[in-house]
């Protein structure tokens, strides 16, 4: 085995007994990366050298690749944005500090949609990434890079975001485990923001334990995000010990599987995955989530208002692009964004800007809000019968590159994780089997209650076991 197909726990195991250092590790990342990216496009950048200094000073650390929004010391933070083409970070994060301190490294940065806008990597400004099962097909996204450099062994694990399903949707696509914390689990301070009451950043690994270890690595209360509770932060991969399915109640909604558009491969393989939760000893409830029908409406309500507010920013004056054409303050704003933002981007201001606008901001913005509530409480009364739902995690497996033009159609891809976005609850993917013709990974959601990664990742790790 090559040291890049390694996951965390095994780099750590083999670190720990002097089979190699970080250097190596990095470097055996680098030699791939350079063997395979092009072919993929997982890696927008690598420093090589700040990766390799921070391995020779901590020599026991794993490299991580790390998603293009998130700002670490010295390098681009892009956003896969010819907007920010240019810029290069002051100063980490607090997920990048709290990595470092606890043995991890920053390595690479990995392809997006254009500021987390997407769900297939096909709106970066700045490259095209192919999946590594097929690179017909797209990732997913908006973490595509992060799910491709995975899945393709291009890294030994990933750093992704999460709004309403960029983490769950393209680790389904690559065979890989992403996990979605709880809304204030993980500190958003130096991650770019796209939709600040939604927003989450969150692991992609080679398997449910590594994911453990890496989201215990960033978690944690941060003076500078006031949504993160002073809560102590579980050991999660200790919680894993003697995971099983006994006993465990499954939530079954009806809403999720009763909806039309499902690839009959994906269905198949969310029942087969039921099934095996029955035959390890799982309790199957039956609940319902009556609202779910609203939440696809609610999302793209909320999420382009918070980034139409979040992206003003963006104006050529203080960093980023700035336009030639300019001849004034007004057209130095307008020009410079214009020129800046793709057109996904631009599509979900507009959107955005006009659910926000006088006369419209109660009719649109304030009702979701209030619809966003009853979501919330749906899912509160589900899980006062069951421990944790199980959903399909993408209604499709990994569709062709630029096979879906229209973007309602493309919107659709987020059908099953959005709502416990909205909920602010925790989920994760994790792989259930590939489809019969095309041999493509297909993943399963597990969706627990506010905070209880502990419990979602003990079950992710005991289906991950029934479903070898």
């Amino acid at each position: 085995m090559e040291l890049y197909e390694l996951g965390i726990r095994q780099a750590q195991d083999g670190l720990a007994k002097g089979e190699f250092t970080s250097t190596d590790l990095v470097r055996s990342v680098i030699d791939r990366w350079r063997a395979k990216n092009g072919e993929i496009g997982a890696y927008l950048t690598f420093d090589e050298e700040q990766a390799l200094a921070l391995a020779k000073a901590n020599p026991k650390a794993v490299p991580v690749a790390v998603k293009d929004l998130i700002n670490v010391e010295g390098q681009p933070c892009t956003c896969a944005s010819k907007m920010l083409k240019g810029y290069v970070s002051p100063y980490d994060a607090t997920v990048i500090r709290n990595m470092k301190a606890r043995g991890f490294i920053p390595a690479g940065r990995v392809n997006m949609d254009e500021f987390a806008m997407g769900s297939s990597t096909e709106n970066s400004g700045l490259g095209v990434t192919r999946n590594p099962y097929d690179p017909t097909r797209v990732p997913g996204g908006s973490s595509g890079g992060s799910a491709a450099a995975v899945g393709g062994n291009l890294c030994i694990a990933a750093l992704g975001t999460d709004t309403g399903g960029s983490i769950r949707q393209p680790a389904s696509f690559c065979n890989c485990v992403g996990v979605k914390p709880s809304y204030g689990r993980v500190s958003r301070y130096g991650v770019t923001a796209f939709a600040s009451s939604l927003d989450q950043v969150g692991p992609m690994a080679k398997s449910v334990e590594d994911a453990a270890i890496l989201l215990g690595a960033i978690a944690g209360h941060d003076e500078m995000d006031g949504t993160t509770p002073e809560d102590p932060v579980p050991d999660y991969a200790k919680a894993l010990e003697g995971a099983s399915m006994e006993g465990v109640r499954i939530g079954i909604a009806k809403e999720y599987l009763d909806v039309e558009g499902v690839d009959p491969e994906v269905r198949r393989i969310t029942d087969e995955a039921i099934a095996k939760c029955e035959a390890a000893g799982a309790e199957l409830v039956e609940v319902s989530l009556p609202h779910t029908g609203y939440a696809m409406a609610v999302y793209y309500i909320i999420a382009p208002a918070e980034a139409s507010a979040n992206l003003a920013r963006f104006d050529g004056v203080r960093y980023g692009h700035r336009s030639a054409e300019a001849k004034d303050v007004f057209s130095l704003d307008t020009k410079s964004r214009a020129e800046g933002f793709g057109p996904e981007v631009k599509r979900r201001i507009i959107m955005g800007t006009y659910v926000l606008s006088s006369g419209y901001y109660d009719a649109y913005y304030g009702r979701a809000q209030k619809v966003r509530t009853l979501i919330k409480r749906d899912f509160d009364e589900a899980f006062a019968k069951c421990d944790a739902l199980l959903t399909p995690c993408a209604p499709t497996p990994a569709f062709r590159i630029g096979e879906l033009q229209d973007p309602l159609t493309m919107y659709l891809n987020d059908l099953f994780t959005i709502p416990s976005s909205l909920a602010g609850v925790c989920a994760s993917s994790v792989p259930a089997g590939f489809t019969r013709d095309t041999k493509l990974p297909v993943g399963v959601q597990f969706i627990c209650g506010g905070f209880e990664e502990e419990r979602l990742l003990r079950i992710s790790r005991a289906f991950e076991e029934v479903a070898k």
